[in-house]
């Protein structure tokens, strides 16, 4: 996820509500109501810095309602921290919920086993621009096969560094994990005014190439049948990794270890770190802070000299909800919404990178700034099990706690990874 990637805390609550009931659903949309008029309600999230997205979004809404007489949209934009509970809510009571919205690609299957997203898979066949879509991005709107939405973005992390700050220490631009490392607490020596590298505890993506460059997995297995690998001494030496660059030499606990990932990019932004771990969706926001002309980009290194981290393989989707009235017209704005068209309008006003192939490689010939991503998308990306189990570890808080609880010193790596495991394997086994 912007998820958008783009992940950050989820309050206690979301915890408890990811266990709810799920909603019973006897047919794939409202008593089959198909309504051609009235209000069509939008779920989109907000983004750090979410101006230019509103203003293409405002475009597409225009437009459509143009082309529909008697239609009205109305937009809302959610906080993306809090997701997990708005979204329960609405497939709990359909008189709250839209009739589109966005959505993590991790939430997919979650969403689907809750019987809230409709089945949109003849539509989507049937769509002129569906046939050159990326198939990474397809397979994440795609469950047993079928498809319950269109994919709206791509997003995988980055280094981003402050070039005047590496200039003015004399420092080359790391090459390893291990380099990473050192450079971080360099530029904290010698600038304590800054973070070197900024983290965040509750910033799972921002943490989880550690794990993979060290040969550890998130889980293994395959279809219903899923069990933890965060446990494993792979999985461990990538946490031991993370977790010591929270300290006074870097990124000091009391400070970082609440932060998620909109929490670090905002702090690399507002020129308080010297490195960040942030993804091409990030980039309108590092434009529009203090550090504008002062950074590049790079793929974040991996263990050995020249490697790159595997990324987690985000981004999010368009969905229409089960229970929506207005089925035709909500297909209809779905497409718009995630239309070439409109995904090359937000790849220019936010560094989305659109998940059709087309329209990506002529973004990429046009933004240099795409270069280190396309690179890491090129170097092998990883994504969390397809489980609906997933959103209830996600939205449980189970890695970030996991990683809180070693950076507070409750508890060592290996004890804390070992819970951690047992409660996603409690998750897997009630998923079925």
């Amino acid at each position: 996820m912007k998820l958008s990637v783009r992940f950050a805390g989820v309050t206690a609550l979301a915890a408890l509500l990811a266990t709810a009931c799920a909603p019973q659903t006897s047919s794939n949309s409202s008593a089959g109501e198909d309504e051609k008029t009235g209000t069509l309600r939008v779920w989109l999230f907000q983004e750090v810095g979410n101006a230019p997205k509103q203003k293409v979004v405002d475009s597409v809404v225009a437009d459509f309602e143009k082309a529909h007489k008697g239609t009205e949209v109305k937009v809302e934009y959610i906080p993306i921290d809090t997701r997990a509970q708005r979204v329960k809510a609405a497939f709990n009571d359909p008189g709250s919920a839209p009739d589109v919205m966005e959505y993590g690609n991790t939430d997919t299957a979650g969403y689907v086993k809750d019987g809230g997203l409709l089945d949109v898979t003849e539509e989507f066949g049937d769509w002129s621009e569906a046939k050159d879509t990326d198939p990474t991005a397809k397979q994440s709107v795609t469950v047993e096969g079928k498809v319950y939405g269109a994919p709206f973005y791509v997003g995988v992390r980055a280094l981003y560094y402050r070039t005047d700050v590496f200039e003015e220490l004399g420092l080359a631009v790391p090459k390893t994990m291990a380099e990473l490392a050192t450079t971080a607490r360099k530029i904290r020596a010698a600038r304590p005014d800054l973070y070197g590298l900024v983290v965040g505890g509750a910033y799972t993506y921002g943490a989880m190439p550690f794990v993979w460059a060290n040969g550890g997995e998130l889980a293994s297995g395959k279809g219903g049948s899923y069990a933890s690998g965060i446990d494993s001494p792979e999985a461990q030496k990538g946490i031991e990794e993370y977790t010591s660059l929270f300290g006074d030499d870097n990124c000091p606990a009391a400070k970082c270890a609440g932060m998620g990932g909109n929490d670090t990019v905002s702090a690399f932004a507002a020129g308080k770190a010297g490195m960040a771990i942030g993804g091409d969706f990030s980039h309108t926001a590092v434009e529009a802070g203090k550090v504008k002309g002062r950074y590049a980009v790079v793929p974040l290194p991996g263990v050995k000299p020249g490697s790159i981290a595997p990324a987690f393989a985000g981004g999010n989707n368009i969905g229409v909800l089960k229970s929506t009235s207005h089925r035709t017209l909500a297909i209809d704005l779905m497409e718009q919404l995630a239309s070439k068209k409109t995904q090359a309008e937000l790849f220019a006003a936010m560094g989305f990178l659109p998940t059709f192939t087309d329209v990506r490689q002529q973004a990429a010939a046009k933004e240099p700034f795409v270069k280190p991503f396309v690179q890491t998308l090129s170097a092998g990306t990883k994504f969390v099990p397809a489980s609906p189990a997933w959103a209830q570890i996600d939205s449980s808080l189970v890695l970030p706690t996991m990683f809180q609880q070693i950076i507070s010193g409750k508890k060592d790596v290996p004890a804390a990874s070992e819970d951690a495991a047992t409660k996603m394997n409690t998750a897997f086994g009630s998923a079925g």
